[in-house]
């Protein structure tokens, strides 16, 4: 799909979408009550600027209407979820929890609805409560407006990303240094209110962490696996809690990432592993993250190579990073962390560095565990095989041990297509597990008065370039074009769209000679026929003359759109 990954332009502006009054559309009672709740200067959302305890106001929807209120009493404990509005299109479902099935814990779940519309994954925060509290904390309303306007803007949180605190106080405690971004895996949701996939938990972190969420977050979070006792690690944040690490001391991570400018860290290649079994330890790579693996190879000196690695899904328990915080020795020592009850098979790992220093006469290579990662040493003829295969995409074996009583593997494996988990298509419900996606940054609104339509995303169902054809299928432009049709030909209609909750909805198109068409559905169903009707009229064109120009170069696409609030 490298051909297809890249937008060169988004679409132009268009000002003068028709309006539903235009098409004689008379819709009686669907101004929305919005329009009479304005924002705050200073926050830039229906959250007020003053008072800790003054929250944005809670949302009610019925067939269009939207109406606002002040939150009347406190939230008790397994209360019916609250919505409250950021603004017209940015909400946080709000519910107080006890997680009795995992952590017993009684907890705040925040989950966002909206961010998606700027391009940006949901956020969950799940934030243990604090005695005697009976309002959700103000300051989380605040990040998630935040992370919208962000996104907003073309900047967005992914996973492993980190975010610092917007102030010294960051709830009400100058210890709290931001949130780190994380994908579920082995964690219980029984109990939450959860968005629709994807979407991001967030972790609270001390400020003296910050170094290591900011240049190899694998470890903090392994390590705040261990400190609760909870594989690979806990969802819930803790406010006031103590450091788990303090000052970075003597850690081989010193020769590998800048703890002073944060202006690079040990290269990261998505989806590779590492699995230490008995007397075997294998590095698994994916085959389409190669480009990753020359650029790792490109920017390393000749004596060392180092690869940052990935939570194991395959493994039962990893090797965690510890360090003593109670007295002036600093001093890092390995520890693993298991899945509870489960016997110890196979071991993860964060990082490998291979070193070509090795000089002892009949050793071809020396292994061993380092803080939460291993060290292969090798001799520098090793090393330059090893970066021989590595660019040639061949597997690589090290015997390690006066009789190669251990083995260290590289090998190269299927692609890596974890991502988009759980997501499902608007069309037909189909799962796009691992279907490459394309999140749309400053797009073009199309107005319908009340209401606007946006183009968000693209999934790239299927992408092949002709072996026929000098130039490929321009995947940026078709979905462009894509994209236009449909927006003109839904704008007189989104009142009646909103009306009827189909406020997401996809087209999925076919582009070749022999077979081309379009489906379009939201909710996982097919779209009712008066909105196929009206897409008909703008997009049977688009896709045919499409078709004709792609000379055998098949494409499917999935475009996404939303219905929004207009202001």
């Amino acid at each position: 799909f490298s051909s297809c990954l890249v937008f060169c332009s988004v679409l132009t502006k268009y000002d003068n979408c028709a309006t539903p009054c235009d098409f004689g559309l008379k819709i009686s009672g669907m101004m929305s009550s919005s329009m009479r709740r304005l924002l705050d200067p200073n926050t830039h959302s229906f959250i007020p600027a003053e008072g800790d305890s003054s929250l944005p106001p809670v949302v009610n929807r019925l067939q269009g209407e939207v109406t606002y209120s002040d939150l009347e009493s406190p939230i008790s404990l397994n209360q019916p979820v609250i919505k409250f509005a950021l603004n017209r299109n940015l909400f946080v479902i709000v519910k107080r929890v006890l997680l009795d099935c995992c952590v017993n814990r009684e907890c705040w779940c925040f989950s966002s609805e909206g961010l998606a519309c700027v391009g940006q994954d949901e956020i969950v925060f799940l934030l243990e409560c604090l005695p005697q509290e009976t309002l959700p904390p103000k300051h989380v309303f605040l990040l998630i407006n935040s992370l919208y306007q962000d996104a907003a803007k073309g900047s967005t949180v992914s996973e492993m990303t980190f975010t610092p605190a917007m102030s010294n106080n960051l709830l009400n405690s100058r210890d709290h240094g931001g949130f780190l971004y994380i994908r579920t895996s082995y964690q219980c949701t029984a109990q939450l209110a959860l968005p629709s996939p994807p979407y991001l938990v967030a972790l609270l972190i001390h400020r003296w962490e910050t170094p290591w969420a900011r240049l190899f977050p694998i470890r903090l979070v392994l390590r705040m696996g261990a400190e609760f006792r909870y594989y690979p690690c806990p969802l819930v944040s803790v406010r006031d809690r103590p450091p788990l690490y303090t000052e970075i001391g003597h850690t081989i991570i010193n020769i590998l990432a800048d703890f002073r400018k944060y202006s690079y860290s040990l290269p990261s290649v998505r989806g590779l592993v590492i699995h230490m079994e008995d007397r075997q330890t294998t590095i698994n790579i994916p085959r389409n993250r190669y480009d990753q693996v020359v650029r790792a190879l490109n920017n390393s000196n000749d004596s060392v190579l180092a690869f940052g690695a990935n939570l194991s899904l395959a493994a039962d328990s990893h090797l965690v990073c510890m360090q003593s915080t109670e007295d002036e020795n600093t001093s890092y020592h390995t520890q693993a962390i298991n899945i509870h009850n489960k016997p110890r098979r196979v071991t993860g790992a964060s990082f490998v560095v291979f070193n070509g220093a090795l000089k002892v006469p009949g050793l071809a290579g020396k292994s061993s565990i380092v803080e939460d990662g291993l060290m292969v040493r090798v001799p520098s003829e090793t090393m330059v095989a090893l970066r021989t295969a590595l660019r040639d995409m061949r597997d690589y074996s090290i015997g390690c041990g006066p009789n190669a009583e251990e083995t260290v593997v590289l090998q190269w494996t299927a692609d890596d297509t974890n991502f988009n988990i759980g997501v499902k298509s608007c069309v037909d419900g189909r799962p796009l597990d691992g279907v490459p996606s394309i999140r749309v940054h400053n797009g073009t609104d199309y107005s319908g008065g009340t209401r606007i339509i946006r183009w968000t995303e693209v999934f790239i169902l299927q992408c092949e370039d002709s072996d026929h054809s000098n130039e490929p299928l321009d995947i940026s432009r078709l979905s462009e074009s894509i994209a236009r049709a449909t927006c003109l030909a839904l704008v007189p209609l989104l009142d009646l769209l909103s009306a009827a909750s189909l406020t997401t909805l996809a087209v999925r198109t076919t582009i070749h000679p022999d077979n081309v068409g379009y489906e379009a559905g939201s909710n996982g169903e097919k779209l009712p026929p008066l909105y196929m009707k009206s897409l008909d009229d703008e997009l049977v064109a688009v896709v045919h003359q499409a078709a004709l120009a792609s000379q055998e170069s098949p494409a499917v696409l999935e475009l996404i759109f939303r219905i929004m609030e207009q202001g």
